[in-house]
């Protein structure tokens, strides 16, 4: 007759399973700070292209200046209806359309401020439960200059 002999437990085969759970969880931890990184950087780049695209847009749109006034001699004013089209096609070039325009008055002169509205599409944050977008706006002014250098 033989007789078996039992091997004892082992320290850890009451912790069997556990680790895989820690590591489940902290996975999407770790996901998770990826994920704001990743799509915090992209909305910040997406917000300095806003603004780079206002102050061009602006910046086209400045140079739409009245000249039939600026050429007898009269002060350099920016030509409303021609600044808009300029600000359009400047913005449909560079391929985006969310736009306004708006002349406000400043000190009895006339501004040209462009405001840009751009959609960033959320790569990993839209996957775990955030909006799968966020809209991120930019704003620039520019005025005609009318002193020489």
């Amino acid at each position: 007759m033989t007789t078996a002999t039992r091997t004892p437990p082992s320290p850890w085969s009451a912790e069997h399973g556990r680790v895989s759970i820690f590591l489940a969880v902290a996975m999407v931890g770790v996901l998770a700070i990826v994920g704001l990184s990743f799509d915090g950087a992209g909305q910040l780049r997406t917000l300095q292209r806003a603004n780079n695209l206002a102050a061009e847009a602006a910046r086209a749109g400045g140079q739409a200046i009245d000249l039939a006034t600026a050429i007898e001699g009269g002060p350099k004013r920016i030509d409303e209806p021609q600044a808009v089209v300029a600000v359009g096609n400047y913005l449909t070039s560079a391929g985006t359309t969310g736009h306004t325009v708006s002349f406000p008055q400043v000190g009895g002169e006339t501004l040209i401020r462009v405001t840009v509205t751009i959609t960033y599409q959320r790569s990993m944050l839209g996957l775990i439960g955030f909006p799968g977008t966020v809209t991120v706006t930019g704003e620039a002014t520019a005025r005609a200059i009318t002193a020489g250098p």
